[in-house]
């Protein structure tokens, strides 16, 4: 495997009965259409596994899908049967949505080889590649949390962020959403973006095709948006899920230094003590 966070269906297709190989179907409904039903009772790769984005959290949490604690982490990979030194690939329904989420999660906790399905099941199927409707029952598998606190940002460090501009700051949500010139999806919060952002529709990210661009389109989108991925970079969102496909491509372009604000315009958009820049008349 290279260092490279995608993977073909090609690949998976070649190594599906790998012993070593964990798949995952991350699953999170739009938040424009909440009541959407999952695929994967239906229909999922052989051997995937269910991972729910809005069940596997910090259920404390009044904010949505934060990330939990790694000790209630280990419980759930276990379960699942995604244990320490497996080979783990990651793909979601839509093709790019809460696939890089669970890659990002996974990867933050700890896990080292793990992978984003590139194009997801839309392309899977779209290629008539073997799909099954059985739940897959895997033997439970130790999984070590090792949190590592630099890939998460929360409230107070992006305060400090933004009042010292010492990371660059990239929304990932549309331009009209990121300009306060569209309503919010969540009701309650404040339309706009936080001082000093960038803007890079993460949709921007993705060809025609549903798939990944080059490395190549990726640099000149984020030259174009004005962020340097080699110095550091906090990725945001509406509630933290898209900000980790900014995160997907910066770690293509070679990003290290990378953090996601979990709360993102959830929490900041949600609050009446934050600075929120609007082009709203």
């Amino acid at each position: 495997m290279s260092d490279h966070p995608l993977v073909s269906t090609q690949w998976l297709a070649d190594h599906l009965n790998t012993p070593d190989l964990a798949v995952i179907n991350a699953w999170m409904p739009p938040v424009t259409h909440p009541d959407a039903p999952p695929v994967y009772p239906h229909a999922h790769v052989p051997g995937a596994v269910f991972f729910d984005v809005n069940d596997i959290c910090d259920k404390n949490s009044d904010l949505p899908h934060m990330l939990p604690a790694p000790h209630a982490f280990s419980s759930a990979m276990r379960k699942l049967g995604i244990g320490d030194g497996q080979t783990i690939v990651v793909y979601d329904d839509f093709g790019f949505y809460s696939a890089p989420r669970v890659w990002w999660t996974l990867r933050t906790m700890g896990a080292e080889s793990v992978y984003v399905l590139d194009g997801g099941f839309p392309k899977w199927r779209a290629e008539n590649r073997p799909v099954t409707d059985d739940e897959t029952r895997k033997l439970q598998s130790h999984f070590s949390s090792r949190l590592n606190h630099g890939a998460v940002a929360d409230l107070a460090q992006m305060r400090s962020t933004i009042a010292s501009s010492s990371r660059q700051v990239v929304d990932a949500r549309s331009s009209d959403r990121f300009a306060g010139t569209a309503p919010e999806p969540r009701a309650g919060l404040r339309a706009g973006h936080m001082p000093g952002a960038h803007n890079l529709p993460f949709t921007h990210l993705i060809n025609e095709s549903g798939v990944f661009r080059s490395r190549e389109e990726l640099a000149q989108l984020f030259q174009e948006a004005g962020v340097d991925p080699q110095k550091p970079v906090t990725t945001t969102c509406g509630s933290g899920v898209t900000a980790a496909i900014l995160t997907l491509a910066l770690t293509i372009l070679g990003g290290r230094d990378l953090a996601l604000y979990d709360g993102s315009w959830v929490e900041w958009g949600g609050r009446d003590d934050t600075d929120v820049i609007s082009e709203e008349a």
